[in-house]
């Protein structure tokens, strides 16, 4: 299942996200998207995790928590 995660603070790094994702299951895929320009994140990345359950446990514990002062939103991506 991919995740989208949005509202990050621009400081979190991809380390960081992957992480937090990964205390709950194995991860396929990790990618924060940055900006060409600047270099910075762009405030929002994906998360892929091949069993369903461990996504869905992700995503229902960490949506709207408190990460770098920014409060995340995690939902599958369409």
């Amino acid at each position: 299942m991919k995740l989208l995660i949005r509202n990050l603070a621009r400081s979190t790094t991809e380390d960081e996200l992957r992480e937090m994702f990964e205390t709950y299951g194995t991860l396929q895929s990790c990618m924060l998207v940055m900006d060409d320009k600047s270099g910075t994140s762009k405030g929002f990345g994906f998360v892929e995790m091949p069993k369903i359950g461990e996504a869905k446990a992700a995503m229902v514990n960490l949506n709207y928590t408190d990460v770098d002062g920014s409060r995340i939103r995690v939902k599958k991506a369409n």
